[in-house]
């Protein structure tokens, strides 16, 4: 997964009733589901390398 970083971020919104909260249950959502996805590609990456070592040990023989 290719590494990023962020240095500024500014985010501008309008919405009604409470902001913070609005942003809370966003944010919430937003990075929960990055969360997920990252996880899911660290398991990916996981198998993968666990999948390429089962070759390397055979051809060891």
């Amino acid at each position: 997964m290719a590494s990023v970083t962020i240095r500024h971020l500014e985010v501008h919104f309008q919405v009604e009733g409470d902001d913070d909260a609005v942003f809370a249950r966003l944010f919430e959502r937003h990075i929960n589901a990055w969360s997920r996805a990252y996880a899911r590609e660290c398991e990916r990456q996981a198998r993968t390398e666990a999948e390429r070592s089962i070759g390397d040990r055979q051809a060891g023989r």
